[in-house]
């Protein structure tokens, strides 16, 4: 009965997970009331400290769409990111391109960074922006391997990018030719330096002084409409991501989606090894069903994934055939392998961190290497249950035993029909030879001792 309300428990469990996911993709299940604007001129402020993915595009487009709505003189987005996805910068690029009230991308606090796809944001914004100490560029597109992409294909890419940001860059009336060249070389610059080519409007030091040094600053819309920014002194509005928005953006993170992966592994690697455990079974479903769906947000290479696939099952198979860890080192090579080809990055900048890498294939070495040493050994070590588990065990004689009339002998707690090819005495020791049944083969103690017979 116990069992059976633990598997029932689990199965709520994974239950409950698979509906949070069916949600994760519609936001929030309650969502944030709106905030009540402050009296008098504001603007919104969202924050963007993170890669570029599906969730941070729809980030955007919700808080465009809430701040026009809302009557907010301007959107700040205050950015630092890495970089990311190339498609969900193009998206951002579109809604800001196309937002009905003016849009300022400042690259803040001091040490970040608009890197690879955050390129694209600060040349769409209207207002372009850096605080001290940040930087901005490194957009070449890269291939799966970490290098350029070949031939016709590569400069196919990257032909199409570098159009795409000076189209933006000539949008909004910057240096084209700085921005392709964050392309097609990877120029990176700092602040100052982007503020004296023309990347960026102008250089703030904090929220404060942007407000102050856009105020005067004249825009033009997506209609067409020219707008004198005045926002100096207005009240300032935060705005956050939804709970739905907020589980994307952690799940397109690469490491998250590695490690949800490793841990989902684990768990039906013990629930296969120990049936009946039900915790890390129901565990690591949840967490390979959460690995999938960050999947379904991250470029994902073919091949590295059928690597990891084929490592998997290696793994398992391991549990069931006897190779001495050969299968599970085989399994931990392929997983390697694949794990460094798992992300395409050919759509992205990012990947699985190499450490998180390492770190996982010496917990699967050690993982496997443990399992064959305890297989290896069990194999090595004499019986000691059943019938050869009792040869070599010493017990007393409790009827005579000669040759060709059996005796009794007590052994273990049990009293055994014995017989002997010599004459042993009651009340003497005598030393299992051989187990024939419920019949066995005994010698003196002191004969099994000089034929070799040691006691365990």
């Amino acid at each position: 009965m116990k069992r059976r309300g633990n598997g029932l428990a689990a199965w709520i469990v994974l239950w409950a997970a698979v509906v949070m996911l069916l949600g994760i993709g519609r936001g929030s299940a309650t969502p944030e009331p709106p905030t009540a604007p402050p009296p008098g001129r504001w603007i919104d402020l969202i924050d963007i400290d993170g890669s570029i993915n599906p969730a941070t595009a729809d980030f955007i487009d919700d808080a465009i769409a809430k701040a026009h709505a809302g009557g907010a003189s301007a959107l700040v987005i205050r950015l630092d990111t890495p970089g990311g996805l190339l498609s969900s910068a193009k998206k951002i690029v579109k809604a800001m391109l196309n937002a009905p009230l003016p849009i300022i991308v400042y690259v803040a606090p001091q040490g970040a960074s608009a890197t690879s796809a955050g390129t694209f944001v600060v040349a769409a914004a209207n207002i372009a922006a850096m605080a001290p100490g940040t930087t901005i560029g490194a957009a070449h597109p890269i291939e799966v391997n970490g290098g350029e992409a070949p031939g016709k294909v590569g400069e196919k890419i990257e032909n199409f990018t570098a159009a795409f940001v000076k189209s933006i860059a000539h949008q909004r009336g910057r240096n084209e030719v700085w921005y392709e060249e964050a392309v097609r070389k990877s120029s990176s610059i700092s602040e100052s330096d982007a503020l004296k080519l023309h990347v960026i409007d102008l250089v703030a030091n904090d929220l404060h002084d942007l407000l102050v040094k856009a105020t005067g600053r004249t825009v033009t819309l997506a209609d067409g409409h020219a707008i004198k920014l005045d926002l100096a002194g207005a009240a300032t509005r935060t705005a956050r991501m939804t709970l739905g928005e907020s589980v994307l953006d952690r799940l397109a993170d690469p490491n998250i989606m590695y490690l949800l992966m490793i841990a989902g592994v684990i768990g039906l690697y013990f629930e296969f090894s120990h049936p009946g455990v039900y915790l890390p079974g129901v565990a690591g479903a949840i967490c390979l069903l959460l690995a999938l769906t960050s999947f379904q947000l991250i470029p994902i290479n073919l091949a590295g994934l059928l690597l990891i696939m084929l490592g998997m099952g290696m793994l398992l198979a391991e549990l069931f055939v006897t190779s001495y860890g050969v299968l599970g080192i085989g399994g931990v090579i392929a997983f390697v392998i694949g794990s460094l080809f798992l992300v395409d990055t050919s759509e992205t900048n990012l990947g699985v961190n190499r450490g998180i890498i390492a770190g996982a294939a010496v917990g699967l070495s050690a993982i496997v290497l443990g399992i064959g040493y305890i297989v290896i050994r069990g194999s090595r070590a004499r019986v000691s249950t059943g019938g050869e588990g009792m040869i070599g065990m010493v017990g007393k004689v409790r009827e005579p035993i000669a040759p060709g009339v059996p005796g009794r002998l007590f052994v273990n707690g049990e009293i055994w029909r014995a017989v002997s090819d010599q004459a042993i005495a009651a009340g003497t020791r005598a030393r299992i030879m051989a187990v024939h049944g419920l019949e066995v083969t005994v010698r003196p103690e002191s004969a099994a001792a000089s034929a070799g017979v040691v006691q365990r």
